[in-house]
């Protein structure tokens, strides 16, 4: 019987580290399963060691902020001292046994700052964010030097903790995203959104604490604020060394999303697809990807490397195993309230697919 995923389960090498597939778990923040330390629990060891079991080739470690300021939320992991390095290497480890790269997503939450008090920009800016009223105040040249180095000592520890590579967050609105964005960038120093001095100053500071085979991505905007400006920025990652880009979305309260009226994918494939032809390094695309056919179907007709598969995931840690075998894998039914922030278990898009596993046993 010929293989119905000629794409989706083809094996490929990212930066010498060989991946048994195109299927990409990203970086998903889990809510509640820490505290204020921001370590690493047995709970979240058990959700990794699910996720590395369902057959996917890569799965990157969710946003894990380089400073206690930087947090989306006061539990959220951290990795800005060394007393967390022992809590991640527990994860790195689990990686590693599923004979994949360790890599971890780092991030600084910028105007979506767990307490207004965190909330920062590159220039004073208010906005929307997660549905609630945010008004950051924009950096000074040093605290901004204070930030880069935070991502530079992040990336020092995932090293030491055993990590294969890091992906610097920079899209969703976060402060790397912001720093991209002119609507939201309106410095007039070297800090500007066209010269990319701050993450031009991360990347080549974790180049130099990092040896030569250490993976260094970058999780981007593709329509940041639109997908011209994405493009190029883009381009001038790839100029900087960066080894792949997973292209989203960017600041989405100033973003232009565009598409061809015919196109039969989402705005978000269309700029992933874009960025792909402007750049040579491997591109990821992301969103709403709901099954494996259409996830060949994207593969095959924009060029991508992998397709980004996180809310199936989450309801089936082997969304991976079960389309490659046949089975109906399940999928989001996008609540209005997402149960994983709250009890995973009573998830619905679960329950659907416990039930939908039942029915198939007992016929």
């Amino acid at each position: 019987m010929e293989n119905r995923f000629v794409h989706l389960f083809s094996e490929w090498d990212l930066k010498g580290f060989p991946i048994k597939n195109r299927v990409c778990v990203p970086p998903l923040v889990i809510y509640t399963w820490s505290d204020d330390t921001g370590s690493v629990t047995d709970k979240r060891i058990a959700h990794y060691e699910a996720l590395v079991n369902g057959g996917a080739g890569l799965v990157i470690q969710e946003a894990t902020s380089v400073c206690r300021e930087g947090r989306l939320t006061l539990d959220q992991l951290g990795i800005w001292e060394d007393g967390q390095i022992d809590g991640l290497k527990r994860i790195a480890d689990v990686l590693h046994r599923a004979h994949m790269p360790a890599i971890i997503q780092l991030s600084h939450a910028g105007l979506l700052g767990a307490k207004p008090s965190y909330q920062v920009a590159p220039s004073a800016y208010r906005c929307t964010g997660n549905g609630q009223e945010r008004a950051g105040r924009g950096l000074t040249v040093a605290e901004i030097h204070t930030i880069e180095q935070q991502f530079i000592d992040g990336a020092k520890r995932a090293y030491q903790a055993g990590y294969d590579g890091v992906e610097l967050h920079a899209s969703h609105g976060y402060l790397l995203s912001e720093f991209m964005n002119p609507k939201i960038n309106r410095r007039a120093d070297a800090y500007n959104a066209r010269d990319l001095f701050m993450l031009r100053n991360i990347l080549e500071g974790i180049r130099r604490v990092t040896p030569p085979q250490f993976i260094l991505g970058v999780r981007m905007g593709a329509f940041e604020p639109d997908l011209q400006t994405g493009i190029r920025n883009a381009r001038w990652l790839e100029a900087q060394g960066v080894d792949f880009i997973d292209a989203f979305y960017g600041c989405d309260w100033e973003a232009e999303l565009t598409k061809p009226m015919d196109y039969p994918f989402n705005s978000c494939i269309y700029g992933a697809q874009c960025v792909k032809k402007a750049v040579s390094i491997p591109v990821f695309a992301v969103y709403q990807i709901g099954d494996g056919q259409q996830a060949e179907e994207i593969l095959r007709e924009t060029a991508v490397d992998m397709v980004v598969i996180g809310r199936g995931s989450l309801v089936n840690y082997s969304w991976a195993n079960d389309v490659n075998a046949g089975r109906y894998p399940g999928r989001c039914l996008n609540c209005a309230l997402c149960m994983w922030k709250v009890d995973p278990e009573k998830c619905p898009g679960r329950e659907r697919l416990r039930k939908s596993r039942a029915a198939d046993t007992e016929s």
